[in-house]
């Protein structure tokens, strides 16, 4: 607690809000899947006051690609205050109403245009390598061994002998492939409804962002569209990705960029891999985060990223052989986990 203490000692300096008569009190903020704590000042207005581990956190990164995405339109939190050697950063309160808590489906369509358009924003900043560091092969690859290790390994049991390795060497090296075929942009990297803020004025806040690369251009978009915590239908999201596929091929045109697109199958093809790579590695950090840092609650996830997994792998010969060996070796497994439920109807709501 005393780092919390100290916190608020810092906050009390530098907040620019006007102070209660009962004096500051910071309240806890759910917080990220990070070691971020957040906290949520009683002044008027409020701020956020983060308590970022300077030896578990990146914050000179947080504080610029914030600036960085500010300047390119993207509605993050502005930065008032940062102590780098504590860990503390003093921020703009963007409210509490997650796109989560007010997505339906009477609403996807405008709240997604938003969206959108704000991820259009962050795919047109400038790829500075000092902020953005590159999204290729080599992190790409790292971030699958997550599920062999977490998932498959850790949390599951199960040994890979050389077969399987071989197996999951050549699915990993297509999945590789096909990131490597995209225009490359600036990726946020957890563009999901958990990350995004429905602000007073209609428009959106991100937040969470202090991960961004420069990568593969259907990654954020297989992020917000196959997201984690909640499922749509496969043909408004197919829909979704052909309207956004025109979205690009307008905005290039209009600021007179050169952006080279595929037809509509193979750009949905790009998006599918790609969500395989992703969901993947989030087996692999779900199984982590209980394993390691106790955060069990995430295992509840674990059925619906399961089901984007094995839906796709569904439709590509390429991953025939990936869905067998899943089924076959994997699913047993899972069945027998406490956290189990069908894949088959994961993210149904009644």
């Amino acid at each position: 607690m005393a780092d919390l203490t100290a916190l608020q000692n810092w906050v009390g300096e530098f907040q620019p809000g006007q102070l209660p008569a009962a004096g500051l009190q910071l309240v806890p903020v759910t917080g990220d899947a990070g070691f971020r704590s957040y906290f949520r000042s009683n002044t008027q207005p409020p701020f956020i006051a983060a308590l970022a581990p300077p030896d578990q956190e990146n914050n000179p990164a947080f504080v610029n690609i914030a600036i960085a995405m500010a300047r390119g339109g993207v509605h993050v939190p502005k930065i008032f205050a940062v102590n780098y050697e504590q860990g503390f950063l003093l921020q703009e309160d963007l409210g509490a109403t997650l796109f989560l808590d007010v997505l339906s489906a009477e609403n996807q369509a405008q709240l997604y245009d938003r969206a959108e358009a704000a991820l259009l924003q962050i795919q047109a900043l400038p790829s500075d390598s000092t902020l953005f560091p590159h999204y290729g092969s080599e992190l790409l690859r790292c971030e699958l061994e997550l599920f062999t290790e977490w998932f498959v390994s850790g949390l599951l049991d199960v040994q890979l002998d050389t077969w399987a390795r071989d197996l999951l060497d050549d699915f990993f090296a297509v999945l590789l492939s096909s990131a490597g075929e995209q225009p490359q942009v600036v990726v946020h990297r957890d563009f999901h409804s958990r990350n995004l803020l429905l602000l007073g004025d209609g428009g959106v806040g991100v937040i969470d962002f202090q991960d961004a690369v420069h990568g593969p251009i259907s990654y954020d978009l297989v992020s917000l569209l196959r997201d984690c915590y909640i499922r749509w239908p496969q043909t408004v999201v197919e829909q979704r990705v052909e309207g956004f596929r025109c979205k690009l091929l307008d905005q290039s045109a209009v600021q007179g960029q050169v952006v080279t697109l595929p037809d509509s199958a193979t750009f949905l093809r790009w998006f599918d891999l790609m969500g395989l790579q992703r969901h993947l590695k989030v087996l692999g950090i779900f199984s982590r985060l209980s394993l390691r840092d106790g955060k069990a609650r995430y295992l509840d996830d674990l059925p619906l990223v399961l089901r984007y997994v094995l839906e796709v792998a569904q439709k590509y010969p390429e991953a025939d052989d990936f869905y067998r060996w899943f089924i076959e070796r994997l699913e047993p497994k899972i069945i027998e986990q406490s956290w189990y439920q069908p894949w088959q109807s994961a993210g149904e709501r009644l």
